[in-house]
Parts: structure tokens; sequence; C-alpha cells
């Protein structure tokens, strides 16, 4: 059912105009970093090859390009996810879906990976311009493996935060506005609680606190770093938002 319900959310996305909007503005910036990052990179070559440990076109050229997705994410994300549930609140089929034999887990799961597939396109997209260089220069494909899985867990916790979103509301705008203000909110709440945290020496309590900050989650990756810290953080800030959604989900279906 999940698989179901993950197809027909990806078809209706693919059926969105604001959808393809989406996908196109974001490659074209993020097409535009990318080559303006790699003529910096070309004009600097030559005092770059006389400099020892100097940096490689992976972190001139492709952290720039991952940085900037990540960026375009946190307004791209609210706008894709605003209609998961809200719209269908808006039509009148969100009673269809409560009230057909199919767990509100199964709901929310399917909704969340169908808008994921999407997003994962878009990581893509961006990883493929980078990777366009493999044959003429050379890259460092850990450092670029670790940027992609970093945007990926991003566009993951943004997705289930917006998620979570839609489902308070009947109103897709109100949904992408409110979406926008949690995920900002999050990374400031979250950075704050870590910093001072960490300035009252309780290292662990601001690694938790760390989990609030999607952001501050991607920025181990961006560096190179697989960190499995980050990764747990990302999962499980993930895991709450799509409970969050079901149980409300579920309290709308109690209530009839």
């Amino acid at each position: 059912m999940i698989l179901t319900v993950a197809g027909k959310e990806l078809k209706t996305l693919f059926a969105s105009p604001l959808a393809w909007v989406v996908l196109c503005v974001t490659q074209i910036i993020v097409g535009f970093v990318f080559l303006r990052g790699l003529d910096s990179f070309l004009q600097a070559q030559a005092q770059l090859a006389s400099m020892p440990g100097a940096p490689g076109v992976t972190e001139l050229v492709a952290a720039p390009v991952f940085a900037i997705a990540a960026a375009l994410l946190l307004f791209a994300v609210p706008l894709l996810a605003m209609r998961l549930i809200a719209e269908e609140r808006r039509n009148q089929t969100m009673v269809m879906l409560i009230s057909a034999p199919i767990s509100m887990t199964d709901i929310v799961l399917g909704k969340f990976l169908g808008l994921l597939v999407f997003l994962a396109m878009i990581v893509a997209l961006a990883a493929l311009m980078p990777l366009s260089l493999g044959g003429t220069t050379r890259l460092d494909y850990g450092q670029l493996a670790g940027l992609a899985t970093g945007l990926m867990l991003l566009a993951a916790s943004f997705a289930a935060v917006s998620l979570y979103i839609s489902s308070l509301t009947a109103h897709p705008v109100a949904a992408a506005i409110g979406a926008f203000a949690a995920l900002l909110g999050l990374m400031l709440a979250g950075d704050a609680a870590a910093e001072g945290l960490r300035a009252r020496g309780w290292p662990v309590a601001a690694s938790l606190a760390q989990m609030l900050s999607p952001v501050k989650n991607f920025e181990p990756f961006g560096k190179g770093m697989l960190d499995t810290h980050a990764i747990a953080c990302s999962v499980l800030l993930v895991a709450v938002f799509l409970v969050l959604a079901i149980r409300q989900l579920d309290a709308a279906r109690l209530r009839g």
C-alpha cells in the first residue's frame, strides 16, 4: 500500500506545473553556481598548482553546488509538500482516504516516499554537474558521495517537517508558509541550544540539541566527513515528524 500511495503522489507531482517550475528554477540556479565556480577554478588553476595542499575541484566547485542546492531546498520543499495532505482536505478527498481500509502509517509513509523520490531527482541532477568533470580532472568521489548523502538526508528532514505541517491545515499556502517558518525556527533554535549547552559544558546535551537543526547535520558532509552522529540525528528528526503526522491523521480519523 505504501508503494501505491507513493506512486500516486509521484504522478501527481509530475502532473503539477508548480513541481516543474521548482525543478527548473533550482537547476538554473545550481547550474549558474556550478559554471561560475568552474570558471573561477580555471582562472585560479595556475596559482593553485604552485600551492602545497591546494584545494581541488571538488572543494572549490562541487561543494558550493551542494551548498546552494541545500539553501534552495529550504524554499522548494515546503512548496512541494504543501499540497500533500492540506490539498486533500481542501478538496474533500481526505475523507475518502481516512475511511479507506488503509492505515494512516501507510498514507503518511507513501506520501513521504513519493515526495522523497522527486527530491532525489533534484539531488541527482545537482550531483551530475560536478560528476561531468570526472573525465577531465581528478574528483574526490568520496567527498562527492558524502555531499550527496548529506543533501539527501537534508531533503528528507525538510520533507518530514513539511509533511507534518501540511497535516495540520486545509490550506496549502498556509502549510507552505508554516513549513518554512518551522524549518527556519528549528535551525535557529537548534543552533542556539547547541551553542548554549556546549558553553555550559554539557557536550552530550549539545549533541542531542543538534538533532533540531537539519542544516547543522548537513555541515559535516560539506567538509567531506561521513558523520554517523549527523546521520543518526537526521534519521531521528525524520522519524519524529513522521510519527507526529501519523498521530495527527489518526486523531482526525477518530474525530470522524
